[in-house]
């Protein structure tokens, strides 16, 4: 098994120079990668300046490995050097390693914060970005802004050797995945996961508990998941969210999502808990 890198956060960056830096350069959501690089496909150099592009915001993220790593965004229209692309992060994935796209994620949200907050939401005053936090400053009235992070549960639910999985109109064809949505104010996780199903599929369930958690950068949420038992009801599909909702076997699944997410990870799960050799099960299961 490849040995995890190390990472460290860091909110102020080294005051010279020390060797190369990752560069996790957006052009708006698209990544700056190198195709077929050994090196983890992230360009690794010591300035920006050497790819000929110019950065319109910057942010120290950390170092990985004892490494800098630097989020930027650059301008649309920004030409990929020779040799790169700009590609979609949910298309990166099977290019660079894990720890980098978790890195490249974390780089998005900022990239992304800072484009988005460059106001205060209280007053209209142009902001200042704290120079030792990860946060913004309104000068006229005080008032702090965080990066946002929206809080979002995801649930396996099980009855027996049967698995629930629903699909969106908004998925892919054939394609099906476990329940999620986000925790609205005022209540638990535990709630948020009793809820959804209700709203989504019209079922109650029983024995909630955490399986994992997964930074989820699209655009900027925490993904918390969750496995839970059948208690009653009949699937009953909410129109305006799910397409289809079916209680599936392992011998019978439907296309399933990406290996990148947490809800592959929780049917990856159940099936191993069932005994079934999870590689069988992705080729029945499709793309």
């Amino acid at each position: 098994m490849e040995e995890k890198r190390q990472f460290i956060s860091g909110i102020v960056p080294p005051a010279g120079r020390e060797g190369p830096s990752w560069w996790f350069v957006f052009q708006g959501d698209r990544l700056l990668i190198v195709p077929g690089a050994s090196s983890g496909a992230i360009p690794f150099l010591a300035d920006l300046g050497a790819l000929g592009l110019r950065a319109e915001r910057q942010h120290y993220l950390g170092r990985l490995d004892g490494s800098p790593c630097y989020a930027v965004e650059v301008a649309q229209g920004s030409a990929a050097p020779p040799g790169m692309v700009f590609q979609g992060l949910r298309q990166v994935y099977t290019v660079i390693d894990e720890d980098l796209f978790t890195l490249a994620g974390r780089a998005l949200q900022i990239v992304e914060w800072d484009r988005t907050h460059q106001f205060c939401s209280r007053c209209g005053s142009p902001v200042k970005i704290l120079p030792t936090e990860r946060a913004k400053e309104c000068p006229r009235c005080g008032l702090l802004q965080f990066p946002r992070l929206s809080p979002a549960i995801i649930v396996r639910v099980a009855r027996g050797r049967e698995l629930l999985l629903a699909r969106s109109s908004h998925f892919v064809p054939g394609r099906y995945s476990v329940i999620a949505g986000f925790v609205e104010p005022g209540e638990t996780l535990e709630q948020a996961v009793a809820r959804e199903v209700r709203e989504e599929v019209g079922l109650r369930i029983r024995d909630i508990r955490y399986f994992a958690s997964q930074p989820w950068p699209f655009p900027h949420s925490l993904m918390i998941g969750f496995t839970a038992a059948y208690a009653g009801g009949e699937i009953t599909p909410d129109p305006d969210e799910i397409e289809d909702a079916r209680w599936f076997t392992p011998d019978s699944l439907p296309g399933l999502p990406s290996k990148m997410s947490i809800s592959r990870r929780l049917i990856d799960s159940f099936l191993a808990d069932q005994g079934v050799e999870q590689e069988q099960a992705r080729g029945r299961a499709g793309p």
